[in-house]
């Protein structure tokens, strides 16, 4: 498989000219604030339940927590075994693309490394790899190309990832409310699609109250669109291609919504330590499109681990090490 995109030393530099609305704060700001005044009139609060498992020696519970619009969305949240009243430091982790939460006890790594960690399960996905999802996304959508891309593309307020980066988002807010967990040491983390909506959950963490302590995405997906589009070589991008191949008259719509949920535009708004990874033989995530999230992060501690030979894969099981040594540094 050969190299899919620019020489490495043109992507440190890449930073490419992003659409950023000038009501990007204030469209975040608003979204973020209903979710969570429906969630107060609603008088949803997160729930644990005990999580049917064979596993005994770590504690595997049920999360459901209200995210956007207060709907329903389900976590598993696993956690060494400890004194209740014990405050553990968290690892909130985001999944890829159509993948959903799958079985309770499947990723245990983080906390057998003494971490609470949660696995959100992303709404309306889940039949695409794994071991299948529980969230259902209730909301319609026009017109779309399978998959996510274009669903309610047209407009932001519409579009699934506005959904999501609220879920992601909420998710951060919930796993604060529990008694065994510190909320002053959460970190986000994510592969893919799930390393785009840790980007955006660490941005809206800072924006919209106590940031995270590190984010920590991996290949990540859904930032610099409208690029990703011309030269991703497979899908996701290519949904939008297929769509505005139909849809001749809607590239300025299509990019204006994608404007709102661009992995850059969250990057800029980011602090926080950061920890990245990105795989120069991507064929579905453009390398150019991981490396504009990261070269646009206004944190002074960032990180970005290249693995030259490797698909969308990233750096697998050894990169996880570096993740955890990178965390605890950071704790």
């Amino acid at each position: 498989m050969p190299f899919t995109d620019l020489p490495l030393a043109e992507l440190r530099a890449y930073r490419p000219v992003v659409r950023e609305p000038d009501d990007f704060d204030a469209f975040w700001r608003t979204t973020i604030a209903e979710a969570r005044q429906a969630a107060t009139t609603a008088g949803v609060e997160p729930v644990l339940t005990p999580a049917s498992t064979p596993i005994t020696e770590l504690v595997v519970e049920d999360l459901v927590f209200p995210g956007f619009a207060a709907e329903p969305v389900r976590a598993w949240v696993t956690r060494p075994r400890r004194p209740r009243d014990e405050r553990l430091p968290v690892v909130v982790e985001y999944l890829g693309y159509n993948g959903g939460r799958g079985l309770p006890g499947e990723r245990v790594q983080w906390a057998l490394a003494g971490y609470v960690h949660v696995v959100m399960d992303t709404r309306g996905q889940g039949s695409g790899w794994g071991n299948g999802g529980d969230t259902p996304d209730p909301h319609a959508s026009n017109g779309q190309v399978a998959g996510w891309m274009t669903n309610g593309i047209l407009d932001p307020h519409e579009h699934f990832y506005r959904r999501v980066h609220t879920d992601a988002l909420r998710l951060v807010d919930a796993v604060r409310t529990l008694a065994f967990v510190d909320p002053a040491r959460v970190a986000v983390t994510g592969g893919s699609q799930g390393g785009g909506i840790a980007i955006a959950a660490a941005a809206l963490a800072e924006s919209h109250g106590d940031g995270v302590v590190a984010v920590m995405p991996d290949v990540a997906f859904l930032a610099d669109w409208e690029h990703g589009a011309e030269v991703a070589l497979s899908d996701p991008y290519q949904e939008l291609v297929r769509y505005l191949a139909v849809h001749r008259d809607h590239a300025e719509a299509v990019w204006t919504t994608a404007s709102y949920l661009d992995g850059v535009n969250f990057a800029k708004r980011i602090t926080a330590p950061a920890l990245f990874s990105v795989a120069l033989m991507d064929e579905i995530v453009p390398p150019r499109t991981t490396f504009a999230a990261f070269n646009a992060l206004a944190s002074e501690d960032a990180v970005i681990e290249v693995y030259p030979y490797n698909g969308h894969e990233g750096g697998g099981g050894h990169h996880w090490p570096k993740q955890a040594r990178f965390l605890a540094g950071h704790l």
